[in-house]
């Protein structure tokens, strides 16, 4: 049993998030948890310099709903990931391998994991499909 924690903005929430937050709570083996932190609209704007298409209380919502999600926390800054994993009695810190390296900075506090991403989807290709 581990704790496993992830984070994501998860707008226009598709199968590769999906597949993703199941991988993520099968690292936590039996009776393993899964935290999942949903970026906030502010953060995303002022930070990422992007626009949900999604409120964030409706993203975390959608994702609170999965049965393999047992607890939605918002981020709001680069910096809080330390002391969620910390607050979080964390084991597992789990990204996907397109953000390998960066949050390496972690492992003095549990596992770090970058898993493969879902081929052929992302929330960016969605938005660039729709405009046109």
């Amino acid at each position: 049993m581990a704790n496993v924690i992830t984070y994501g903005t998860f707008d226009l929430f598709h199968i590769g998030h999906l597949r993703l937050l199941q991988r993520a709570k099968a690292l936590g083996g039996e009776n393993g948890t899964l935290t999942v932190v949903v970026s906030s609209d502010r953060f995303n704007w002022v930070e990422k310099h992007k626009k949900c298409a999604i409120p964030d209380l409706q993203r975390a919502e959608i994702v609170g709903a999965l049965k393999c999600v047992d607890k939605v926390l918002f981020e709001n800054s680069w910096e809080q990931k330390r002391q969620d994993v910390i607050d979080n009695k964390i084991d597992i810190f789990v990204m996907g391998e397109d953000w390998k390296g960066k949050f390496d900075f972690l492992k003095d506090l549990c596992e770090v994991v970058y898993l493969p991403r879902t081929p052929d989807i992302s929330s960016t290709e969605l938005k660039e499909q729709l405009q046109g």
